[in-house]
């Protein structure tokens, strides 16, 4: 039987995987840009250049790439981690969150083109094509493991919940405080 209780230490977690992921994606962009030559601004959930700065289009795509590539790695090793090991909900929560980010951002297309979006936009396969590409992907995963694990609807809905909330604060912090973190 695989550990899937809620505890007070997997929302802690929870918090940390949410975290985690957002920043380490911010930071990669943020030094992908800084690499490439470009002053930039790290915020929480953005980076974007220092005023003056005018990347070209193929530095701005491979910018935008660097973000998801990491969390798609993040996530790949998570999987592979719980495929080849045993249970770790802790470790599960890595995995939901790199799921969960994309699936965002991947909806906020709609407003928006970020990551994903736009590099499908640049290179004339619509918008929402790699986003939906990186999405299953990481779906496909996040399927894989619970279907290994037999993880129940209640651990589910409660990780939802956890990774939901904490990444809605970031987002909103960012938002309203425009918090610069580099």
């Amino acid at each position: 039987m695989t550990g899937q209780k809620i505890t007070l230490k997997y929302v802690l977690y929870g918090i940390l995987a949410v975290f985690f992921t957002w920043i380490i994606h911010e930071f990669v962009h943020w030094a992908t840009s800084q690499l490439l030559g470009y002053e930039s601004i790290m915020r929480i959930n953005g980076v974007s250049p220092a005023d003056g700065e005018n990347p070209s289009n193929l530095d701005k795509i491979i910018i935008s790439a660097s973000g998801p590539i990491v969390t798609i790695l993040q996530g790949l090793i998570v999987f592979i981690l719980l495929e080849f090991r045993n249970w770790n909900k802790y470790l599960y929560l890595f995995l939901f969150t790199a799921f969960y980010m994309r699936f965002l951002a991947g909806l906020m297309n709609f407003l928006n083109p970020n990551d994903e979006g736009r590099i499908s936009s640049f290179l004339g396969i619509g918008t929402f094509t790699l986003p939906i590409i990186v999405s299953g992907l990481l779906f496909l995963m996040v399927y894989k493991i619970s279907k290994k694990y037999d993880l129940k609807w209640k651990f589910q809905l409660w990780t939802t919940l956890i990774v939901m909330v904490v990444s809605s604060i970031l987002i909103l912090a960012d938002q309203f405080l425009g918090i610069k973190i580099l």
